[in-house]
């Protein structure tokens, strides 16, 4: 089924399988695409249609997740024998959503602080940032905790916040030989984006700190600390704050 472009809003519909809609909404990671994103899932999550499961936010797209059994059977009590897909009334359902978005709302944003033991055995790439920048270690810790960023999606592994805002004062290309295992906690900067890994795996991102701070959490819903739409800081901590929150959090 080919793609279809609704014009109000300017973005595109198209098909994932035969049980989700991909709705596109540009193709770089802005503000303002953003917003249009997060509040048709607010709109989504607030108002579910019948068969609705989930949709999952990324960059430039929102995807809608749906039962495809349960909107076929909802379509035969509406229209009797008349033939209409699943895709075709999601479809539908969703241009009308996206009729009704209010563009001019403010989006209401959480703010989670997450503390960062910088450098050493922690950051060992601080100094490699640093120097990529003509800075001192000292100024990349103050540019980086005194930023705010935005967290545009969740992904690559559990837990994964991908951080817009970063200053371009900080920013440093990915390692060109990615590390085969990076501990959970680490915080990374790759381009324009910082973030952290909330599991150990391996990563090619710059390493400038750790925090003892757990984000993704199994035994909870959802499993992770940070959502899309979410406001992060981060708070530097000496070595010592770092080993006691550890020890608080039960971690060995």
């Amino acid at each position: 089924m080919p793609e279809k472009l609704l014009k109000k809003t300017a973005c595109t519909l198209s098909p994932l399988g035969d049980s989700a809609i991909v709705i596109t909404f540009g193709n770089g990671m802005e503000y303002s695409v953003h917003k249009r994103i997060k509040l048709l899932k607010d709109l989504l999550e607030d108002e579910p249609f019948p068969g609705f499961i989930e949709c999952v936010p990324a960059y430039t797209n929102l995807t809608v997740f749906y039962d495809p059994l349960v909107i076929y059977k909802e379509q035969n009590k509406s229209n009797g024998n008349e033939t209409i897909s699943p895709f075709e009334v999601v479809r539908s359902i969703l241009e009308m959503k996206l009729q009704d978005l209010k563009e001019d709302k403010k989006l209401i944003h959480r703010t989670v602080t997450i503390p960062v033991c910088y450098g050493n055995e922690y950051g060992p790439d601080l100094e490699y940032v640093a120097r990529y920048n003509d800075l001192t270690t000292d100024e990349v810790i103050h540019i980086h905790s005194t930023g705010e960023y935005l967290a545009y999606m969740i992904g690559f592994a559990p837990g994964f916040p991908f951080l817009g805002g970063l200053s371009e004062n900080i920013a440093t290309p990915r390692r060109s030989s990615p590390r085969m295992t990076i501990p959970a906690g680490a915080v990374g900067i790759a381009g324009m984006q910082t973030g952290v890994y909330p599991i150990s795996t391996p990563g090619g991102w710059q390493l400038i700190g750790q925090t003892p701070t757990k984000l993704f959490l199994p035994n909870v819903n959802p499993p992770s600390l940070l959502q899309a739409g979410d406001i992060v800081k981060f708070h530097p901590i000496t070595d010592q704050e770092y080993k006691e929150m550890i020890l608080k959090e039960g971690v060995q």
